[in-house]
């Protein structure tokens, strides 16, 4: 009995030097990622300041999800708390916060790129879903975001997790877009509004986080496991959905069928969108290829 018991020690005690010891590799990757060094050269953008350029502004800000993480004040908050994964504060955008000494070039360099003013990469900031961002998009919501009052809310922070160490290690949880983005310098036009799926292509780059590259649903990167899947939303997941009924989903929370959205899916923001753009949205949506899934 006792060289059991003493076996069953020596494994426990095995077992944790093995996790205590990836962890430790773990956290290492994490902390090497974020002294990466990145190179934004877009062209510089032209920011205008009318009272049409701040409510644009204003619009995206609260209806592309930034205010889901950053707060509807743009001042920070909880953006989620992903349990033993880690726990994600979105920051003050305020003149009183991160926006304070940064130029409009600098702020674009974050949303489309995920790279801070020196060039390090930010952490969970979904970039990839703005990273085709127009120009005068970016430049919108910098200039409402400067027009605000500043607020002295302080930032909080990001915390990895050890299981959120672990999952960076293995390649499972993309922490840094700006490792994965492209860098090349270019201009970005902006579409033209309007009930298209040419411009619900352009809005429809903000599913892709959750939804994946084919729409067709998956488990959202950094979620821990046991946390549902995204929807389909091809063909395949919502094609007997008609207009009024993805209107209405977007808006009210609620499916065809009466059942509710889940609440991770920032449908309360997408409700401040108008008709064109829900419009553009779903006929893009009709476009894509169908996945079975």
């Amino acid at each position: 009995m006792r060289r059991i018991l003493k076996w069953l020690a020596g494994a426990v005690v095995l077992v944790l030097v093995i996790a205590g010891t990836a962890v430790a590799v773990g956290y290492w990757k994490v902390a090497e990622g974020g002294r990466q060094l990145y190179t934004v050269a877009d062209p510089p953008l032209a920011v205008a300041r009318d009272p049409a350029a701040l409510a644009r502004g204003a619009h995206l800000f609260a209806t592309r999800g930034c205010a889901d993480c950053h707060g509807k004040d743009a001042a920070g908050a909880l953006a989620f708390d992903a349990g033993p994964v880690g726990i994600v504060h979105g920051p003050n955008l305020t003149r009183g916060g991160r926006l304070a000494g940064r130029s409009a070039d600098q702020v674009a360099a974050s949303i489309r790129h995920g790279v801070r003013a020196d060039g390090t990469p930010l952490v969970i900031m979904p970039s990839e879903d703005f990273h085709q961002m127009s120009d005068a998009d970016v430049a919108a919501v910098f200039a409402w975001l400067e027009s605000l009052p500043p607020s002295a809310k302080p930032s909080g922070a990001v915390t990895i997790r050890p299981l959120g160490a672990l999952l960076y290690a293995a390649g499972k949880l993309p922490l840094y877009p700006a490792a994965v983005i492209d860098h090349a310098p270019r201009a970005r036009p902006a579409p033209v509004i309007a009930a298209t799926a040419e411009y619900g292509r352009y809005m429809a780059q903000g599913c892709t986080g959750c939804h994946g590259r084919d729409f067709a649903g998956q488990h959202v990167p950094g979620t821990p496991p046991e946390f549902p899947d995204s929807q389909n939303i091809t063909p395949h997941g919502i094609g007997a959905w008609s207009q009024a009924d993805f209107r209405t989903a977007l808006r009210t929370g609620k499916r065809p069928d009466g059942s509710a959205i889940n609440p991770f899916m920032p449908w309360k923001s997408f409700a401040g969108m108008s008709d064109v753009e829900l419009d553009a949205l779903y006929a893009y949506l009709r476009t894509v290829p169908p996945v079975a899934k």
